[in-house]
């Protein structure tokens, strides 16, 4: 069988140890490491969820995760991957996996927040089940675009507006953030379905602990290789056709909520949708 390759893809991934770039940030006795730090498990039982952070904090780079979802009866709980800022006016990058019942598709939701400001869900069903096997969830970010890509597939753009009024991050470094936890007062069916306990504990599992990004200090408003990386390169500066193509499809297939067609919360559309081809 012929490989389909679908336009530039990010330079390749380099896996990691955990410890390398990661440390825990709350029950340590719920996360297990396997393989010598290659490969963690994240618990969550009813007493509580655990999570990870990254040690340093990043401006602009590329940003992934293997990571193989609860599987079974996940309903009310939501495995996280999240770039964020740490100030008042923060700013943040966001993955949000949000379980289900058995035999109905795992949610995947994505947001942005710019200046302490956020409203920007997307919602698509992934078009396999997260829980069989790893799945690849990575981030692109420079100074021109926030790409949101799934095993190379881009599944949401995020432009850089400024020049229309709307902000970017660009200043604000970021740390990566990883959670498993339970939200079953919102996260599925709009809280209708409740965490089933009986199943507990539910385990999410991770390995391929990816990071190629400016390094920074939480006060620097600028990165000191600005322009020199691979990611600042003018291929990486916008979705080329192959990559658009793809992007269309996950939204006419799997989209199930883009804040940028909901007229009821949004009666105008935010500006940036138009650019983001969202519209």
């Amino acid at each position: 069988m012929a490989t389909v390759t679908f336009g530039v893809p990010p330079k390749k991934a380099v896996d990691v140890p955990f410890g390398r770039n990661y440390f825990p940030t709350w029950a340590f006795d719920h996360i297990k490491y396997l393989n010598g730090g290659s490969e963690v498990h994240l618990f969550l039982d009813k007493y509580t969820g655990t999570g990870f952070q990254s040690k340093g904090s990043y401006l602009f780079g590329h940003f992934s995760m293997h990571i193989k979802m609860v599987p079974g009866d996940s309903a009310g709980t939501v495995t996280a991957f999240y770039l964020s800022s740490q100030s008042s006016e923060h700013d943040e990058i966001d993955f949000e996996f949000l379980g289900n019942r058995t035999g109905q598709p795992y949610i995947l939701q994505t947001n942005v927040f710019t200046g302490g400001k956020g409203n920007r869900e997307q919602r698509i069903n992934l078009w396999f089940d997260p829980s069989k096997d790893y799945h690849s969830y990575s981030v692109l970010w420079n100074m021109y675009q926030i790409v949101f890509f799934v095993d190379d597939v881009p599944i949401r753009v995020f432009k850089n507006s400024k020049d229309i009024g709307v902000k970017f991050p660009f200043n604000q470094p970021m740390k990566i953030y990883s959670s498993l936890w339970n939200a079953d007062d919102w996260a599925t069916r709009g809280g209708l379905e409740k965490t089933n306990w009986a199943k507990a504990p539910f385990v999410a599992s991770y390995r391929g602990f990816h990071v190629d990004g400016c390094e920074a200090s939480v006060n620097a408003k600028f990165c000191e290789t600005q322009g020199k990386r691979w990611w600042d390169q003018k291929e990486f500066q916008d979705l080329d056709a192959q990559q658009y193509k793809r992007l269309k499809w996950v939204r006419t297939r799997y989209t199930i909520y883009n804040y940028c067609t909901d007229r009821v919360r949004f009666p105008v559309p935010p500006p940036e949708c138009r650019r983001d081809r969202d519209i």
